[in-house]
């Protein structure tokens, strides 16, 4: 018998292979600017840095605390002699990379008339191309498979979907290890809702709907409904494991729905949707996302097991469920439809039958296409370095930071214009995050930066909201640095006004 690692290593190599051509595209279109500079994005990395500074920590977040994220980035900021860009796009490939994973748990056990490793290459390979057409700069873009290469827009959670579909089908398909499955599938419920609550809403809310289907077999009754305990159970102590940091919440998120708005909603997306469809790739891509739901579906009604039938099912009822919730509560933020990108893709592995072709010519094709996949991801490897190293090549960027940290003082922005230089800055502290008029904008920030009563110089940009400020105040001089301008106050300092998220 082949052992598992032989059997599982080339998966892996050509998942990274997958992962460096996909990173490379997308680091190397307008989409770089969601890798290294939104200001969104950027979190994680201001997190990490504040975390290894040792610093007291009183951060104000949204309701996603970034936990494994951050571990992730802090990790590889430990270990790998990179700068912040680079490590962006490690952590990028790393995203991709433990999709695969979760994806080759979700293919099911290796065993005879089953191609499982090759059939979650093909998956990941699919993903990967769906990445690679989405090339805007926008955050709100039905653009939804490259934000699993950012480190802020819950990279994390579509790892944990997957993985708990995958946990569920081992479940299903197993008549061992169930016990410690089941365990493992509450634990990756709790850990997940902790750190993002719309694991609810991705996988545990549609995992009920869908278990009471299955329930109707007798069969399967009772591992179903302990499954279902577990997502429960774990999404439930995940809730509760939150309180500790209620202090650190600063938007609980229970206000972004808004059931009334559900007509507009529909527009909204139905808008997203339209633009989309205004490039040829884009139109690819909504094609290509079209018929593998409409291969999930197929693969539900001639599904020859239990477990088989459950991964197709999710592959196109969870994204449903997803965007039907997602209006009805009137929402209208595009990447809260993400299951909607990765989802599909599982239908490749609901029934991961071996190719119906000889042997020599099925190994042959196999190599070929391997090694086709190794080479441009070695090719890939090398754009991806010179994309890295682009981006930290930005000379508005290092006239600001350096100016910043000469003067020595402390000055403020807006939270779009200050994120990027704030950042890359000696000490972060030093640009405080504010309003336009001058109070202390808490948000995705540590708030002991608002410890300080004035700021000596503004920094704004295209992106500014025009300041407020009390009509005799007069900068002593503007500093220009291409996309940003400093305006220095040092001989009349500004004060800060009340702290607010």
């Amino acid at each position: 018998m082949t052992r598992v690692w032989v059997r599982e290593l080339p998966g892996w190599m050509l998942a990274a292979a997958v992962a460096l051509i996909t990173v490379a595209t997308v680091a190397s279109s307008p989409r770089a600017e969601l890798l290294f500079r939104d200001g969104d994005s950027l979190v994680v990395a201001l997190l990490s840095r504040s975390i290894l500074s040792g610093e007291p920590l009183d951060w104000a977040m949204s309701s996603v605390l970034f936990l494994p994220e951050t571990a992730l980035f802090t990790g590889l900021r430990a270990v790998l002699p990179l700068g912040v860009d680079g490590l962006f796009t490690a952590s990028a490939v790393v995203g991709i990379l433990a999709l695969y994973g979760a994806i080759r748990l979700a293919a099911g056990r290796a065993r005879a008339g089953r191609a499982p490793v090759g059939w979650s290459v093909a998956a990941v390979a699919i993903f990967g191309l769906l990445a690679m057409t989405e090339t805007t700069a926008s955050r709100d873009a039905l653009e939804l498979a490259s934000l699993q290469l950012t480190t802020t827009y819950y990279s994390a959670t579509v790892i944990a979907v997957v993985l708990s579909i995958g946990l569920s089908r081992r479940v299903l398909d197993s008549s061992t290890h169930t016990v410690v499955l089941g365990v493992s599938l509450g634990a990756v419920a709790a850990l997940s809702t902790l750190t993002n609550p719309l694991y609810a809403a991705w996988f545990t809310i549609p995992f009920a709907l869908v278990s009471f289907v299955f329930v109707f077999r007798r069969a399967l009754r009772v591992r179903i409904v302990g499954l279902l305990s577990a997502a429960l159970t774990g999404t439930g102590l995940g809730f509760l494991l939150r309180i500790p940091f209620a202090a650190w919440i600063a938007n609980t998120g229970a206000g972004y729905a808004q059931p009334s708005l559900w007509r507009e909603s529909i527009g909204h997306y139905s808008d997203l949707a339209a633009h989309r469809l205004q490039s040829p790739l884009g139109v690819a891509a909504l094609l290509t996302g079209f018929a593998l739901l409409g291969l999930g579906v197929l693969r539900s009604i001639r599904a020859d097991d239990p477990a088989s039938r459950m991964v197709a099912v999710a592959s196109w009822a969870f994204p449903v469920a997803v965007v039907l919730g997602a209006i009805a509560l009137g929402t209208h933020a595009a990447r809260y439809l993400e299951p909607i990108a990765f989802l599909p893709v599982l239908s490749l592995v609901a029934s991961p039958h071996a190719l119906r072709l000889p042997i020599r010519p099925r190994r042959t094709v196999a190599v070929i296409a391997a090694a086709i996949v190794l080479v441009v991801g070695a090719v890939g490897a090398t754009r991806l370095t010179v994309a890295a190293s682009e981006a930290s090549e930005n000379p508005d960027l290092a006239c600001v930071t350096a100016w910043i940290d000469a003067s020595g003082r402390t000055g403020a922005g807006q939270f779009w214009t200050a994120r990027l230089p704030k950042l890359h800055l000696d000490d972060p502290a030093q640009l405080v995050q504010v309003d336009h008029r001058l109070n202390g904008y808490a948000w995705l920030v540590n708030r002991t930066d608002f410890a300080i009563s004035d700021v000596s110089f503004l920094v704004e940009d295209s992106q500014s909201v025009p300041w407020e400020l009390p009509k005799s105040t007069v900068p002593d001089g503007i500093v220009e640095c291409g996309r940003w301008s400093i305006l220095d106050f040092s001989s009349n300092p500004l004060p800060l006004g009340p702290v607010h998220s």
